[in-house]
């Protein structure tokens, strides 16, 4: 009786077995989808059931009623089932079309083939470093579609370049699309610098130096900066289809500076330009509604640090002790130079110790001097706005290195520059904005509230 039951088992199991063998691949590659869906529970379940090994066996005999139709049909579905894999990477420099969709995880000789042919991929991908892209793969490993993005050169736009397999072969288009603006908190505390900071709390650079900019007439990031100083920053992260590619501009943001708190935020306020047409004049301004846009920038560079000050000192080349009648900030050859005010350019040439210089008329008593300057983007008579770049640094004139050495003078006397950017005046919101400018500081407060606890949750 045994046997016969056995037999027929063995029977009956003889087109499964065969079925299995035929469709392996494809009842693996389910069998992974339906471990991927449960393996959480699957892992999260302990084994408190007794030792198998030490449980009474049974032996249970049922017919089984067999139905090759049934089997016949899965198996014609599951032969005509096909799925695509979607990865992501950043292109190199160093890229060829074999390599980037060697890494992407592609097997496909004939889209490789399409890309070193393709005048757009040559142009916009292959050797473009820092690229989004992503493939759409068959099961197989083939292309069936690319997507590259990068930023354009506006701020409103980003550039999406499309390969996408057809019944024809492969083809490319290169599109043009907005970006989507999406807002991003996040916190840190300075240990050592404030872009050690932010990288450990991977904020971009971009937003680092704008913070630097924001503060810089509060605080003075080359000798001020403390030990235990803490940050929170909301700013914009710039999407492109969902994917988030560069930093934008900082929203609001405050900095605990040896005890004292600075915030800011970026405010709107309508105006009207020279036509008369309406135009948004956007700034930052503090909690209570006073411009952090003073008349002088505390810094002629983004972000450098004093080397040497306005003070006595012993002079480099002259081995003298004389008075400096400046602030000289560290800066590699070729670094953007800028000038901290409105104003217009009063001399822009070669002058004896200084070396190239630009000189810059801001009223009628105020200016500055940029020298050393190993290129000049500026001319005599030039009107020139806050912020604009005027030179490039380098070691022109008396210099033992690159450098900026930077002036200021009140009717011909030499002030301290870092004195002046502090006290310059500021302008407060008006009062037909207040309104506004009171709702939009609230969501501000609210939201720095909500970066600073993040900031504690991680440190605990």
């Amino acid at each position: 009786m045994t046997s016969r039951l056995h037999a027929a088992a063995l029977a009956w199991l003889a087109p499964t077995q065969q079925f299995v063998l035929q469709y392996r691949r494809q009842l693996l590659a389910s069998l992974g989808l339906v471990l991927l869906g449960s393996g959480a529970t699957a892992f999260a379940i302990a084994n408190l059931a007794p030792d198998v090994a030490l449980q009474p066996v049974q032996q249970v005999l049922e017919a089984i009623a067999t139905e090759p139709t049934v089997l016949a049909q899965q198996a014609q579905d599951l032969a005509a089932h096909h799925y695509s894999l979607v990865r992501s990477d950043s292109t190199r420099s160093t890229d060829t079309a074999d390599t980037l969709l060697r890494r992407l995880g592609l097997d496909d000789p004939a889209a490789a083939a399409f890309l070193r042919s393709d005048a757009l991929a040559a142009k916009s991908l292959l050797g473009r470093a820092g690229r989004s892209v992503s493939v759409e793969a068959s099961d197989g490993n083939r292309l069936l579609k690319l997507v590259a993005r990068w930023s354009a050169d506006d701020d409103k736009n980003f550039q999406r370049l499309v390969l996408e397999k057809t019944d024809q072969g492969f083809s490319s288009r290169l599109e043009q699309a907005a970006w989507v603006s999406a807002p991003r908190i996040a916190s840190g505390t300075v240990r050592s610098s404030l872009f050690a900071a932010t990288d450990e709390a991977r904020i971009p650079d971009k937003v680092a130096v704008q913070l630097a900019e924001i503060f810089s007439g509060d605080i003075d990031f080359h000798r001020a900066l403390r030990k235990g100083d803490r940050f929170s920053v909301v700013y914009e992260s710039l999407e492109a289809d969902g994917e988030p590619l560069r930093a934008g501009r900082v929203l609001s943001a405050e900095f605990v500076n040896a005890g004292k708190s600075y915030q800011a935020l970026w405010f709107q306020e309508p105006g009207k330009a020279a036509d008369g047409s309406a135009v948004a004049r956007g700034g930052y301004y503090t909690a209570d509604g006073n411009s952090l846009r003073r008349a002088f920038l505390a810094s002629p560079l983004e972000f450098s640090r004093v080397t040497s000050g306005f003070k006595m000192r012993l002079h480099p080349i002259l081995n003298q002790w004389r008075a400096h009648t400046g602030v000289d900030y560290a800066a590699s050859m070729g670094t953007p130079v800028r000038s901290v005010g409105d104003g217009v350019v009063s001399f822009a040439g070669r002058q004896g110790g200084y070396g190239n210089v630009v000189q810059i008329q801001h009223n009628a008593s105020q200016s500055t001097l940029y020298a050393h300057l190993s290129k000049i983007l500026v001319r005599q008579g030039q009107r020139v706005g806050q912020s604009d770049k005027i030179a490039l640094s380098g070691a022109t004139g008396w210099a033992t290195g690159p450098h900026l050495h930077f002036e200021f003078r009140v009717n011909g006397v030499f002030k301290d520059p870092l004195t002046l950017a502090r006290q310059s005046e500021a302008q407060p919101v008006s009062a037909a904005a207040r309104p506004a400018f009171e709702r939009m500081a609230a969501l501000a407060n609210i939201q720095l509230q909500a970066a600073g606890t993040l900031q504690q949750a991680s440190a605990q």
